[in-house]
């Protein structure tokens, strides 16, 4: 009985069976594990820099099943380098997310969808990443800039920066500014030369207030009773500003609030976009779920409230709300690499940087 050779494959089949195994591996291991991602903005300075290369652990909260399934691998919203849409919304599956290491807990960093995105499906809407200064049950607050969670002054992170006015009759230029670790990105000068806008953590501006070529430096904080109708959930009304805001009670699973004019202004948005009903009204500050009118309510997902490092250059949770428990990505986990935009060849890489983890 003759036995038949087994055709060898051709370079070419080799090259496709080879790419294919490395898609479906990379694919997975981002679905499950890891995944890549970049800091492009200054909200999170200095506890992470733009040119911050990171992984985001899947594994830490549990991975999340993706909710649209239909979608071309490796891809987030666009095909590489097109504006060709790289999924198709035909199939939404139900929100579930694998078994995690812990849960989300105050002060850690995150990576989440960013939930006024509401045109594109959850899983794919654009990545944020902040820190949760508050989980479902506080009670978050913000009396001229300090956190306070509970009643009790918060955490608040090493390398936290807000922005100053620095006075001076000098022309101080880039270098002045990198001794003091503020980069050409993080001042400006007044238009009437009077000195400097910089942003800068607390211990580099000690720093640079013993400089004889400045004069005064003050912290640029709003007033407490300047309300601004930019902050959530409606800044005008409760008078709150990003310097001085709350009391507010982070929404969590199981949590019942009644209905009332305070509870409407600041949850309804809330219930109507990210609760998941599918007929849900807010009519003369009313709660109609399933054309009636209810008078309590009872959340379905934990919320979290999250800020960036940056405080005052920052698009966060003051300004748009809640982040949903269905929208937490993953957990910031260490850095890879890191690249300084400002320098050149070998002088761009930030090597003390490498293999950082996130705090």
């Amino acid at each position: 009985m003759q036995e038949e050779q087994k055709k060898k494959k051709s370079a070419t089949r080799e090259w496709v069976d080879a790419l294919v195994f490395a898609v479906i591996a990379a694919s997975l291991i981002r679905w499950l594990l890891l995944e890549p991602f970049t800091i492009p903005t200054g909200s999170m300075e200095k506890s992470l820099l733009v040119g911050d290369f990171l992984f985001v652990s899947k594994m830490h909260y549990g991975t999340r099943v993706p909710k649209t399934p239909l979608q071309m691998p490796l891809t987030h919203q666009k095909i590489w380098g097109t504006e060709i849409s790289s999924y198709v919304d035909w199939i939404q599956l139900p929100y579930m997310r694998l078994p995690g290491f812990t849960k989300v807990k105050r002060n850690d960093v995150v990576v989440f969808n960013f939930p006024e995105e509401l045109d594109v499906p959850v899983d794919l809407r654009t990545n944020y990443i902040k820190r949760a200064v508050a989980v479902p049950g506080d009670i978050l607050e913000i009396r001229n800039t300090d956190i306070y969670i509970n009643g009790e002054r918060g955490t608040d992170p090493p390398k936290m920066q807000f922005s100053y006015d620095i006075l001076t009759d000098k022309n101080l230029n880039e270098e002045f500014f990198d001794d003091y670790g503020i980069n050409k990105d993080s001042y400006m000068p007044f238009s009437n030369g009077v000195g400097y806008m910089a942003m800068s953590t607390q211990e580099n501006i000690d720093q640079l207030k013993k400089s004889p070529a400045v004069g005064n430096v003050m912290l640029r904080a709003e007033r407490a009773d300047m309300g601004d109708p930019r902050i959530f959930p409606d800044g005008a009304y409760f008078g709150w500003n990003k310097d001085n805001f709350g009391p507010l009670e982070i929404p969590g699973k199981g949590w019942t609030i009644e209905i009332n004019d305070e509870t409407m202004a600041k949850y309804a948005s809330t219930i109507q976009y990210y609760e998941g009903l599918k007929d849900v009204q807010v009519q003369n500050n009313k709660l109609i779920i399933d054309g009636q009118e209810v008078t309590s309510y009872t959340f379905k997902q934990n919320y979290y409230f999250m800020m960036g490092d940056n405080r005052h250059d920052s698009y966060d949770s003051r300004y748009w709300g809640f982040v949903p428990e269905d929208h937490v990505v993953g957990k910031a986990w260490f850095l890879w690499l890191s690249l300084d935009k400002h320098k050149s060849m070998f002088s761009k890489i930030r090597w003390n940087r490498f293999f950082n983890g996130i705090k």
